[in-house]
């Protein structure tokens, strides 16, 4: 049963930081590329950024230098290191594997709400 639970949201200052965490089920996890997702208020789910299953990362320009994204494969979880937030970050943010076709992707799990605010 595909199972993806993320957690580690809440309300921060502008130029404050966040740990996302998304723990998934093995049959999603293994040798997929893994990506965090944000849907901000009134807009389209966005891909944030993505990590392959030998570690390599790729981020959107707007969140380049300022987040990390990891994975821990012995735990089928990847991680979201966010720094310097701005207040455009708002939004849930939801992981999923990353492929070509995933806005029309069936499941999601019930996301972590982040809101930057001051």
């Amino acid at each position: 049963q595909v199972q993806l639970v993320e957690s580690g949201g809440g309300l921060v200052q502008p130029g404050g930081s966040l740990r996302l965490s998304c723990a998934a089920s093995g049959s999603i996890f293994s040798k997929n590329i893994m990506g965090w997702f944000r849907q901000a208020p009134g807009e389209e789910r966005d891909w944030v950024a993505s990590v392959s299953d030998i570690g390599r990362t790729y981020y959107a320009d707007s969140v380049k230098g300022r987040f990390t994204i990891s994975r821990d494969n012995a735990m089928n979880s990847i991680y979201l290191q966010m720094n310097d937030l701005k207040p455009e970050d708002t939004g849930v943010y939801h992981c999923n594997i990353v492929r070509p076709n995933w806005r029309s992707y069936e499941y999601w799990g019930q996301g972590t709400q982040v809101t930057v605010s001051s």
